[in-house]
Formats: structure tokens, C-alpha cells, sequence
């Protein structure tokens, strides 16, 4: 399956999670990619939208490729690969490190002023924009979990089908419209797949009053 754009993904997943229109749902949008799906998805639900701010830590000499992912309280999920990648336990620390900071100035950016949406007894659809290792969406379902929502649905248009079945140990339910068995990149099942810059991000937060 290919994707026009974020737009047209956005849209069949809002009609994949039609059964949750009505129940007011919290749609966590991982930046920055996801955010302007996010907008979208709160909208055609009826939900509230929000960010969930992790970060992936790349491998040492492929910084795109993931050998994990922290959230915001600093709790890292490493992929069984790390190591191999030369991913050793002092490099993930320093990367967690710098990640951690980046995570804080984005908090700032993002939703100044407020907190963030609470979660507890709510519905809540973690959404990003595809799954390559799945490190990034396990921190951020991960940092979900801790406030006790009263279902946790992880939602993305494409994954790699190993990915898919890692991050389903985490969510009480997994919703993905395509898992190719010749999976690439994220951005090669878009047709156009630009990048998201954090004003398009913070425009997306306040369409919505939140």
C-alpha cells in the first residue's frame, strides 16, 4: 500500500479507528512527522490531541537507524540489535543524555504554559506516521502505560512486519493498514513525505485549543 501524503493516511485511519468516534479519545501524536495526522484524526473522532515526546537514539554510525528510544521521564527501551551497531551501555547513556535535553526544550516549545493531557481512564491512540524498528513507538507506548489509560491503541499506516509484533506487547490494541514484507524506509511508502518543521508542529496543537 502506498500513501498519497499524511493527509490520505491520516484519513483511512481515521475510518479504521471509526468505532472509537464518540468516546472523546486522547490522539498522542509523536513529533514531528505525526502531528499534522494527529490534528486530523482528534478532529474526524472527536478527540482531544496532544504530543508524546520520545526520541529514538541512533545507532553510532547510523544515526537514522534506532538502537533505541527515550520518553520524557528518561526510561530507554534498547533493541536487541544494539550492541552490534557498537550501541555499547556508555554511548547509549550519553545519547540518552542529549536526547533527554532535546525532550525538554520541545515540552517547552510545544505546549508552554500547560501541562500535558491527562491520561488516566481515557482513551488514548498513540499515532506516528510509520514503525521501522518500533523503538520509538514502545517509549512512547511505555510512557502511556504509567498513567493507567483505560485503553492504550497504538495506530500507524505502515510498519515492518517484525516491528508490528514487537510494539503489540505494549498496547491493548494495534492498528496498522499496511506491514509489507519488503518494508523500507518510513518515507518510502509516501508518495510525498516532506518534512514537519516544530511550527507546523505548535500550529497543530493550537488548532484544537490544546
Amino acid at each position: 500500500m502506498m500513501f498519497q501524503d499524511r493527509t490520505e493516511a491520516a484519513t483511512r485511519l481515521a475510518q479504521a479507528l471509526s468505532n472509537y468516534r464518540g468516546t472523546h479519545p486522547v490522539v498522542l501524536a509523536v513529533p514531528r512527522g505525526a502531528v499534522p495526522m494527529g490534528r486530523i484524526l482528534a478532529d474526524q473522532l472527536g478527540g482531544e490531541l496532544d504530543v508524546v515526546l520520545v526520541r529514538k537514539l541512533g545507532a553510532p554510525f547510523q544515526r537514522e537507524l534506532a538502537v533505541g528510544a527515550v520518553d520524557e521521564s528518561g526510561w530507554v527501551y534498547v533493541t536487541p540489535f544494539a550492541e552490534q551497531t557498537g550501541a555499547d551501555p556508555a554511548y547509549i547513556a550519553e545519547a540518552r543524555r542529549e536526547q533527554l535535553e532535546l525532550l525538554r526544550r520541545r515540552r517547552a516549545l510545544y505546549t508552554p504554559g500547560r501541562t500535558a493531557t491527562p491520561l488516566g481512564g481515557r482513551t488514548v491512540i498513540v499515532l506516528d506516521d510509520g514503525l521501522a524498528t518500533g523503538a520509538t513507538m514502545i517509549a512512547a507506548l511505555h510512557a502511556v502505560r504509567q498513567q493507567q489509560p483505560a485503553r492504550l491503541i497504538c495506530a500507524v499506516p505502515v510498519a515492518a512486519p517484525d516491528s508490528l509484533a514487537l510494539v503489540e506487547d505494549y498496547a491493548d490494541e494495534v492498528v496498522c493498514l499496511a506491514a509489507p514484507a519488503n518494508f523500507r524506509a518510513v518515507g518510502a511508502h509516501y508518495r510525498e513525505f516532506p518534512q514537519i518543521d516544530d511550527a507546523e508542529v505548535v500550529a497543530c496543537l493550537a488548532e484544537g485549543g490544546g
